[in-house]
């Protein structure tokens, strides 16, 4: 299994090949405006980049770990066998017990 790390890097990559839109902007971005915020333009389009993968997640009604979960994992059942497991590790976590954290969250479990 790769690192959380390797994973979300892979999951940014697969979006950005997926959304050329958002790919084509962090692109051309104005290094004035990077400089204006006191950042690099590297560190600048970085925030950019988590900040749209972050909007998509939520257009897709996700956590942005579910959704990089979501990029990285070989199929749907895969997916949805490894969030519920996450979600079943948090809710342990937080002292809930499964059907209020599946409540709370709108899971199916």
């Amino acid at each position: 299994m790769s690192a959380p790390g390797d994973n979300y890097q892979r999951a940014l990559d697969r979006f950005l090949r997926e959304h050329p839109d958002v790919a084509a902007e962090l692109d051309s971005l104005n290094p004035l405006a990077a400089q204006a915020r006191g950042e690099s333009l590297a560190q600048y389009r970085t925030e950019l980049l988590y900040q749209a993968f972050e909007a998509q997640a939520e257009r897709e009604g996700l956590f942005a770990w579910e959704l990089t979960l979501k990029l990285t994992t070989e199929s749907s059942a895969a997916f949805e066998a490894e969030r519920l497991e996450v979600h079943k590790e948090v809710a342990q976590m937080a002292g809930m017990s499964w059907a209020d954290y599946c409540q709370l969250h709108d899971l199916s479990g």
